[in-house]
């Protein structure tokens, strides 16, 4: 049920049609991991948040240092040296107190990812290297919990929806393979725009919201490319590996 007081914060959102107060109401029942409270992840927690997801768990084992100000804007000068998942949790609560945040300032591995996300409606990754990656990709297909993966790097981000245990659905690996040293994009290495940062993890949370409340045509299988060095856009299908370990069955 949603409250009077909640009714009128999420009106302009309810007022659209394939939304409505049915998809409110989907959106209060789910819960959303977020992996990385980076780039991706602020402006996700953000939205996600201020949308009305009822649980967020957001999950880093980083701390707030100054080079990420620039794209992640959870965070302040005051909050340099502190917990990125408990910084952005504060203020996550902030946002909208009707959400319910939980804080795991733990690195997610192989030992700990299944029962770190176990429970969740969705995971939404946005860290910055492979070997966590294909780690959350790995739970993701053992817990049948839809992923959705976003990347950036310089001028280009990614973002894509995987659903690895449907006999006709690729998981994260079919993609990038299941090497966890190979090179990708990282922020550290290519350097980032800090308001395509913004872009794409603004753009990751609205996935998120349509596959948890099923309005328009979700993003499963599908990879979005965002290249903004000349304002590209281009979206391809991923193909299932059959050969794919994480996800052949």
């Amino acid at each position: 049920m949603l409250s009077d007081a909640e009714l009128d914060r999420y009106a302009r959102q309810i007022i659209v049609p394939p939304f409505g107060g049915a998809g409110q109401a989907k959106l209060k029942a789910s819960h959303i991991a977020v992996v990385g409270a980076g780039g991706i992840g602020c402006p996700a927690i953000t939205y996600l948040a201020a949308a009305g997801v009822g649980t967020l768990t957001i999950i880093d084992d980083d701390v707030v240092e100054l080079s990420n100000l620039h794209r992640q804007p959870l965070f302040a000068d005051a909050d340099i040296g502190a917990s990125k998942a408990t910084v952005a949790a504060d203020a996550a609560r902030r946002i909208n107190p009707n959400v319910e945040v939980l804080a795991v300032a733990e690195r997610l591995g192989a030992d700990n990812a299944a029962a770190l996300l176990a429970g969740a409606d969705l995971i939404l990754d946005g860290c910055d290297n492979f070997a966590t990656r294909l780690g959350v990709n790995r739970a993701a297909v053992a817990l049948r919990i839809p992923l959705l993966s976003a990347a950036i790097g310089a001028f280009e981000g990614q973002v894509a929806l995987y659903e690895g245990w449907r006999p006709d659905s690729p998981c994260y690996a079919c993609l990038v393979g299941n090497d966890p040293n190979q090179q990708g994009l990282n922020c550290a290495e290519t350097g980032v725009m800090g308001a395509l940062a913004g872009m794409i993890g603004t753009m990751a949370a609205l996935e998120a919201v349509r596959a948890l409340t099923g309005w328009g045509q979700m993003l499963t299988g599908r990879l979005a490319i965002i290249d903004m060095l000349d304002r590209r856009w281009r979206e391809i299908g991923v193909a299932k590996d059959p050969g794919c370990p994480t996800c052949r069955g």
